[in-house]
């Protein structure tokens, strides 16, 4: 059936996920926590949909891929060596009036665009977690809750191809939770300090990193449109060079038209062999690969395809929202109107008629 609505109202997704129990604000009863939310009983079963459909398009279906589920806190060793020490930081900007702080590149004037007031001088903001391990702050060891889930990729690579022996090219998938203390985070959970991340860091020889960074570049878009996203809601955009990472030689963003915009799916970034050659240096151990075929020795290329769930998540829900006017409403028995508010799903996996089934819920 045709959906009319391009733009989902906001508001109504946000009443709407209260009452169908999709998402709630969390710690709603102490007044909330910003950009937290907790998935109730039918959001945890989509969102465990959608890792599960990704898992299998991207790991299970594929001879070329493994899997690995690495933790959450490494030696924080590890994050001098990936650059994220010295350069996972924001433009940080705070109103002297207000007391608002903003991302100072996000801002189209030089004032805050709430109260009208002077900005200060812009400064760095790393966007790292910090703890510490052990009873006692001050003798314990400072260490980071994980900004990405791709360093306990890296840091297992040797470990895998001894484990699995597995030949180049080939990748490591992992699904699991990252943290950024982000200066705006917003737009529902879109933008949040806790999230998800679905990623794939791909092995390959250098020289060939160009071909196979098109090759996923062209694999994740469609993925998302044999799932049902309409091609009108999606596009690529390439990396400017002055706004690639540090680690990145290349790299493309999926983009979804959310209602506020555009914004990124999944970005899928031709990382050359940054990451692997910091660990050896930082390490001392040895991250190289032997080319049996070549007889050589050298540092794989790495395409890495890195996707948010949650975002994921909320793009499969907005593009298969539905309105429908009170008359066809009547007309519609309860399974009718579940398949058409989230038809895109329900339409290969039946997802959300599962979810309602699981928790035995009714329209």
């Amino acid at each position: 059936m045709p959906r009319s609505l391009d733009y989902p109202d906001m508001d109504k997704i946000l009443s709407l996920s209260k009452r169908r129990g999709f998402i709630f604000q969390s710690s709603e009863i102490y007044g909330g926590l910003g950009s937290t939310w907790d998935y109730g009983p039918l959001g945890v079963e989509l969102k465990r949909h959608v890792k599960e459909a990704w898992w299998k398009s991207v790991v299970v279906d594929r001879d070329d891929m493994v899997g690995l589920d690495s933790a959450i806190l490494m030696h924080p060793r590890v994050w001098e060596a990936s650059g994220h020490v010295e350069n996972f930081s924001d433009p940080l900007v705070e109103c002297r009036g207000c007391h608002r702080r903003f991302r100072s590149d996000q801002l189209s004037e030089d004032k805050c665009p709430e109260c009208d007031g002077t900005l200060t001088e812009a400064r760095n903001f790393n966007l790292m977690f910090r703890t510490y391990m052990g009873p006692v702050e001050e003798t314990g060891q400072e260490v980071f809750l994980r900004p990405e889930t791709a360093q306990g990729i890296f840091v297992n690579f040797p470990n895998v191809v001894n484990a699995t022996r597995k030949k180049l090219p080939f990748g490591i998938g992992q699904i699991g939770k990252a943290f950024r203390n982000e200066i705006t985070p917003g737009n529902f959970t879109f933008r949040t300090r806790e999230f998800e991340q679905m990623e794939v860091e791909f092995f390959v020889k250098p020289g060939t990193d160009e071909e196979w960074l098109h090759s996923w570049v062209q694999s994740r878009f469609e993925w998302y449109v044999s799932f049902g996203i309409r091609r009108q809601n999606l596009r690529l955009r390439r990396h400017d060079p002055d706004e690639l990472a540090h680690y990145a030689k290349d790299t493309y963003d999926i983009e979804y038209r959310f209602p506020w915009g555009w914004g990124e799916l999944e970005g899928i970034a031709d990382r050359t062999d940054f990451d692997l050659q910091r660990h050896d240096q930082f390490s001392g151990e040895s991250l190289s690969y032997f080319d049996d075929e070549s007889k050589e020795r050298y540092f794989p290329y790495v395409i890495e395809p890195s996707g948010g769930v949650d975002r994921a998540t909320l793009a499969f829900w907005l593009d298969s929202y539905d309105e429908e006017s009170e008359p066809q409403i009547h007309k519609k028995n309860n399974k009718e109107m579940l398949e058409s508010f989230l038809i895109c799903i329900v339409s290969l996996h039946r997802l959300l008629w599962q979810c309602f089934r699981s928790v035995g819920m009714r329209g």
